[in-house]
């Protein structure tokens, strides 16, 4: 039988210390950097969206995004565990706009954005056509629909492109679809 006579010297203990702390730190870095999205990309809401509309006024919003979603999908996972839960998204999203989520499917009463009460399901289905999710919606002010993305983006800097389409007011000079392709150029540039 052989014995483990590895020497402890002090210069170990404090390599293996740096070690341990190194470690931590590293886990603690990718813990902060993806933060809940329920908790830190969305707001709250008790979905009176015609109250939304006041509320975004007076916190100088530009707009309102609804996030349409359905439990099973699979993109709609893409974008919450991949974008929305990005720090910088959340901030931009946060500064910029009231972001709500909507069950396509949910029972939920909601009241929209002219003041009619009805499920989640018919404001999704019957209201805003929504047949594939996810779907961000994006509202002026007065709850007209000015933006609308179907599916996942590719990541979080395509969806903040999304959301600069909005605040900078480009979306009254073209589609979202051309303002990519221009982004895209700026960024090979």
């Amino acid at each position: 039988m052989i014995k483990d006579v590895t020497v402890r010297t002090p210069f170990y203990r404090f390599k293996m210390l740096l070690a341990t702390i190194f470690i931590l730190g590293a886990s603690s870095v990718c813990v902060a950097e993806d933060k809940d999205p329920y908790k830190y990309f969305f707001n709250e809401t008790w979905g009176e969206f015609n109250e939304e509309l006041v509320n975004a006024k007076d916190q100088n919003k530009k707009a309102i995004l609804l996030f349409f979603e359905l439990d099973e999908c699979p993109f709609c996972h893409f974008m919450k565990e991949n974008v929305l839960n990005k720090p910088e998204v959340q901030a931009y999203f946060r500064k910029h706009f009231l972001n709500f989520p909507v069950d396509i499917e949910g029972d939920v009463e909601i009241i929209d954005f002219e003041g009619k009460t009805m499920t989640q399901k018919q404001f999704s289905t019957k209201i805003h056509r929504v047949r594939a999710t996810p779907v961000f919606a994006v509202f002026d002010l007065e709850g007209k629909r000015i933006a609308r993305f179907t599916g996942r983006t590719s990541g979080a800097e395509e969806f903040l492109w999304l959301g600069q389409y909005v605040v900078d007011g480009v979306y009254k000079e073209m589609s979202f679809t051309k303002y990519k392709r221009k982004m895209k150029k700026v960024k090979q540039s």
